[in-house]
């Protein structure tokens, strides 16, 4: 099972939030990073169905999706960032009330709702109205929801917003084993998903795909170029001035900086290995996603 791309664009006046995007996607887990208004929210509501491109197509194995219809839907599943929801239902009867309008018998909902709350860690809370649930814990229903159907073709949009370390971790061994044989768009601004879980990545910028490759390709891109630098604290903006810098780090009274650029920066740099981290910043530039864990 395949998505291709082809010349996909999307203006809102006279910007271009994807900018004659053409690539395909496969089974597996394809991590989406990019900066604030790179375009993501918008490619992902397209691959949805749930806006139309001005131009170009979203071809599911040779088909047209939007031609699709109903048949697109049945194999879709998609968490976006803001979950809706009713705050008078449990989180049983809301699952319940989604398993309906996904077309699954009384049976096979309860079944399918056992088994997932179990999965994302809220079996204890099933009887728990939703207005009574934190973020996260919003975000574990939003997560179950969207696997409800069995879905073929998996796309979340910051779905790890509002969890905590631990929940998140829940959430890439959930998602890593229900990819095996699946397609999966994870977008993200918290690269440690992308690393630990992620078949290959996509950067984008000002609705252009810049890259499209494994982690591995990408900080192969910048072997020989990252370094870390002991320097004084007083002289770390300076530093920044001149070189790419993608993290400070105290160090009593230097900070430690870590450094992407092609030749070695003078004062005892010491060479490092290329994250992707700093593969992004590279790329993109802007404001790093983060790198929590």
């Amino acid at each position: 099972m395949n998505l291709t791309l082809s010349d996909l664009t999307k203006y809102y006046g006279d910007k271009a939030a994807a900018d004659h995007i053409s690539l395909k996607l496969t089974p597996g887990i394809t991590g989406l990073l990019g900066p604030n208004g790179a375009g993501k929210t918008t490619l992902i509501r397209m691959l949805c169905d749930l806006l139309r491109p001005d131009r170009g197509r979203i071809l599911l194995d040779g088909e047209e999706i939007h031609l699709m219809g109903e048949r697109y839907r049945d194999l879709l599943g998609y968490v976006p960032q803001k979950i809706g929801f009713y705050p008078w239902f449990t989180a049983e009867k809301y699952l319940t009330y989604l398993a309906v309008l996904k077309g699954l018998d009384k049976k096979q909902a309860a079944g399918r709702i056992d088994e997932l709350l179990d999965r994302v860690g809220l079996s204890p809370e099933r009887k728990k109205k939703l207005g009574a649930f934190s973020g996260g814990m919003l975000q574990r229903i939003g997560i179950a929801q969207a696997l409800l159907n069995d879905p073929k073709i998996l796309i979340l949009d910051e779905p790890t917003a509002g969890l905590d370390p631990r929940e998140r971790i829940r959430f890439r061994s959930l998602i890593a084993g229900f990819a095996r044989d699946r397609l999966v768009l994870l977008s993200t601004h918290i690269v440690s998903d992308v690393e630990h879980i992620a078949t290959q990545v996509l950067l984008m910028k000002n609705g252009k795909i810049l890259a499209q490759e494994t982690i591995e390709e990408l900080c192969r891109r910048f072997s020989g170029q990252v370094f870390t630098l002991n320097v004084p604290a007083g002289q770390a903006e300076a530093y920044q001035q001149l070189y790419l810098v993608t993290n400070v780090q105290p160090a009593g009274n230097q900070v430690k900086l870590r450094i992407v650029c092609p030749d070695e920066p003078e004062g005892g740099a010491v060479p490092a290995a290329p994250t992707l981290e700093d593969a992004y910043l590279a790329l993109c530039g802007g404001e790093s996603p983060g790198s929590r864990s």
